[in-house]
Order: structure tokens, then C-alpha cells, then sequence
């Protein structure tokens, strides 16, 4: 599946200021099945308290290390909306090995250029 969509997709794996900076500028929680801004750890800790997340430091390390209830952390949050990147793509239809955009690379870096 993935080498069908594969020139249509970036990924890869991020790094801690990109995780941070997602989940702070972008992120929102299900909460009664609707998007609610995380303004504040009480949102947090009422939905994943019983796993030991009641903070938003607490929530962005379970996803970082992806520890015993990443699942349930990922499943909080409400899918991330991203913007193209500042600049545009450089070449989308080649690969990141060959000089283009898509393919596995370091999401970190990506990110810098997204207008998050």
C-alpha cells in the first residue's frame, strides 16, 4: 500500500522541538466527540489521568517515546492540520533521495518549513 501512495506522501520520523511545537501550536483533543482547543492540563488530565498523562509535557513525552499508552495519547488528540511549507515544495515528483520531496526523511526538518 504504501509504494502506491508513495509519491504522493512525506514521512519519517520526528524530533522532540517538532512533536512540542504540534502538539502546542496545533493540538486539540476528543473530548464527547468534539474538537476542544488544550488550553489547559485539566482537559488533559479529566480524559488520561487514569494513564498517568496529566500534563501537556506528560502527553508530548508518550508520544515522543511512544510509551506503554501511546494509543490511548494518539487517540486523544484530534488529527493535526498542516499547511503546505513557507517557500512551496522543491520538487514534489522526485524522490527525497534524488533531491525531491517525497519519500522517508527527517520530519523535523520539513516541519521548520511548514507555516505551523
Amino acid at each position: 500500500m504504501l509504494r502506491i501512495v508513495e509519491p504522493y506522501i512525506t514521512w519519517g520520523y520526528p524530533n522532540l522541538k517538532s512533536v512540542r511545537e504540534l502538539v502546542y501550536k496545533r493540538g486539540f483533543g476528543k473530548i464527547a466527540r468534539r474538537r476542544l482547543a488544550l488550553s489547559n492540563n485539566k482537559l488533559i488530565e479529566k480524559k488520561l489521568g487514569n494513564k498517568n498523562i496529566i500534563c501537556m509535557e506528560d502527553l508530548i513525552h508518550e508520544i515522543y517515546t511512544i510509551g506503554p499508552h501511546f494509543k490511548e495519547a494518539t487517540n486523544f488528540l484530534w488529527p493535526f492540520k498542516l499547511n503546505n511549507p513557507a517557500g512551496g515544495w522543491r520538487k514534489k515528483t522526485n524522490h527525497y533521495v534524488e533531491g525531491g520531496d517525497f519519500g522517508n526523511r527527517e520530519i523535523g526538518r520539513a516541519s521548520c518549513r511548514e507555516r505551523v
